[in-house]
């Protein structure tokens, strides 16, 4: 833990899975996860099409730090699972070992995010080449050479010139990423899948009262034709498998009994 996000190759292929946020604090953190992946993964490569596709995540990431108060969400969040995982100490089946690893990691990232203070983003907001950029991306098209000629020059510059600025961004940005990208990987590692079979394609679930889970995840076998279509909320959810044959046809829910595993975080 703690380094999972390092080491995560963001090119091999995933297993078929999908998941439903049950609040709106989870849906911005799948969000942020989604949007800080796409952008350490472009500009790792040295295109100036990917230079681009970075500069687009990171305006999207800005736009979600700058709506609410993420760091505070992020920051509660981190409390709570410290509080919980700090009160496994006194059950005996519990390593202690791995335990205090996983409190340090995340009290880590707490005091990371205390340390760049409620005003962290200014200095991105502030930043007139990227608020150029961001003002021209609202028009289709509007980041091109005779829109932007500053832009433009800077992804002529070498690919180590551009990748000294995108640092310099992420690391004003990477404390909190970073705390999500943790906090995500815990919620999903508590609970194990279970195998459950979906009726003529459709699995509804009740959710018990004052549930406190967040997160729904559903596995299909890889070579699934099948994939799931799940809607709902802390009170109850439904999975539907639909079958998909192409982009010109609408996906149907399948009539046959469906095998998977959904894990309830």
């Amino acid at each position: 833990m703690g380094k999972q996000f390092e080491n995560l190759d963001l090119t091999s292929r995933r297993s078929p899975e999908y998941e439903l946020p049950l609040s709106e604090r989870m849906r911005t953190f799948l969000r942020l996860e989604f949007l800080y992946q796409q952008y350490s993964y472009f500009t790792e490569i040295t295109t100036d099409w990917a230079s681009r596709g970075a500069i687009t995540s990171l305006l999207e990431v800005m736009a979600i730090l700058t709506r609410g108060d993420i760091r505070s969400d992020v920051h509660k969040e981190l409390d709570r699972h410290i509080g919980i995982l700090t009160s496994y100490h006194s059950q005996p089946t519990v390593d202690p070992d791995r335990l205090d690893i996983m409190v340090e990691n995340l009290t880590k990232r707490r005091d990371a995010l205390r340390a760049i203070g409620t005003n962290f983003i200014q200095p991105l907001r502030d930043n007139e080449f990227l608020s150029a950029i961001k003002h021209r991306s609202t028009i289709p098209g509007g980041t091109c050479e005779f829109d932007l000629p500053e832009f433009s020059h800077w992804l002529r510059q070498i690919h180590d010139r551009r990748k000294q600025d995108f640092d310099l961004w992420l690391g004003m940005i990477k404390p909190v990423c970073n705390a999500v990208v943790e906090l995500l990987w815990l919620i999903r590692e508590s609970t194990k899948p279970m195998e459950k079979s979906a009726t003529n394609g459709m699995y509804q679930h009740k959710m018990p009262p004052y549930s406190h889970d967040q997160l729904v995840r559903v596995t299909l076998p890889e070579e699934s034709y099948l994939f799931p279509e799940i809607s709902g909320n802390q009170h109850r959810f439904t999975v539907r498998f639909l079958e998909w044959c192409d982009i010109n046809q609408r996906a149907i829910q399948t009539h046959d009994d469906i095998l998977f595993k959904i894990s309830i975080c």
